[in-house]
Formats: structure tokens, sequence, C-alpha cells
């Protein structure tokens, strides 16, 4: 997999259902930042049911938000009934990655991640991320290797370098989990 560029929309939400009658819809957020990604004021672009943006990509603006139980509840201009939002469920929200915060130190996009090389301490090439797993408790990589592939939890005690310069993540494994 070659390392691709870097996306120019990131999809930060997936706008579920209505909720109430005054146009309010549940937001699940998909972004580390949510209270500033979901704030009045901000123009997200509407992608489709597979979080691709379109070629002509309708936006919508939030008027209001508030956290609501592992979510926003957010009302967009112009829709002020629970009605009127109703073309907007099941779609994904993109916002241009201009507008994302800046990572803090040793934070990583996900995106940076696929098609890393991925080696050990001492050297040994395991392969490349392919994919990578939200799961609980730990974020899992998937790593095509050349004879086998990997499932690897993205962990600091395993992880000693990501390097996105480099295209490398270099990995500490505790005995016997290469082999499993």
């Amino acid at each position: 997999m070659a390392k691709s560029e870097a996306p120019q929309y990131l999809v930060v939400g997936h706008l579920n259902k209505a909720h109430g009658t005054k146009g309010e819809i549940f937001v699940w957020p998909l972004t580390d930042h949510p209270e500033s990604t979901f704030a009045p004021g901000v123009v997200l672009y509407l992608g489709d049911a597979k979080g691709e943006l379109p070629t002509d990509p309708g936006t919508v603006s939030i008027e209001a938000s508030r956290a609501y139980r592992r979510g926003f509840l957010v009302r967009f201009e112009g829709v002020h009934d629970r009605r009127s939002g109703d073309h907007l469920l099941g779609s994904y929200v993109l916002r241009a990655m201009e507008q994302i915060e800046e990572l803090e130190e040793g934070e990583t996009f996900y995106h940076d991640l696929l098609g890393m090389e991925v080696v050990t301490v001492d050297g040994q090439l395991l392969g490349e991320v392919i994919e990578i797993y939200e799961l609980k408790p730990a974020d899992l990589l998937e790593i095509r290797g050349p004879e086998k592939d990997f499932m690897i939890p993205y962990i600091a005690e395993m992880i000693q370098s990501v390097d996105v310069s480099e295209n490398r993540i270099v990995l500490d494994p505790p005995p016997g989990l290469l082999e499993v």
C-alpha cells in the first residue's frame, strides 16, 4: 500500500437520529475534539452513508449544540423541527483539514498510520499497516507481512516510536506475541 496524500476533509461525526421536536439531531462524535467540532458557528460538510464526500457536497452550519449521553445534540441552521432534518439522518459529517486542531506532541492521525512500515526494535520487518480497529481496551493495528499478518495492540507499552516523515513504526512486542 503506497502512502497517499493527506485528506482534505476528515470524518468527525455521524448524524444518527432526530431528538425531540425542535430540530435537534443526535450526533455520534468521531473526533478527539468534539467540543470545538460541534460548536455553534462551525460549518461541516455532508458526506454520504459511507463517510465519503460527494463531488458537490452540501454543508450544514451549527446553530446550537449540547453534550448528551455519549454524543451531542446539534441543531443546524434551517432545521427547526423534527421532520426538517430527516434528509440529514444517516449521513456522516466532515470537517476541512485546515480547521482541525493541531495535534499534541506524540499524537498521530490514524490515516497517517495506514501504509506505514512496521519493524521491531531489533530490525525485523513485520509488514505494513493496512487497517486500524478502534476497540476497547486498546486499538489494534492490522499489519500485512510478507509471510503472515499480525494484529498488534496500539499501546504505549509496545509502540516505541511512530515517525510519520520516515513512514515507520517501531515496536517492542512481548515474547510470544508474533508467534500467535
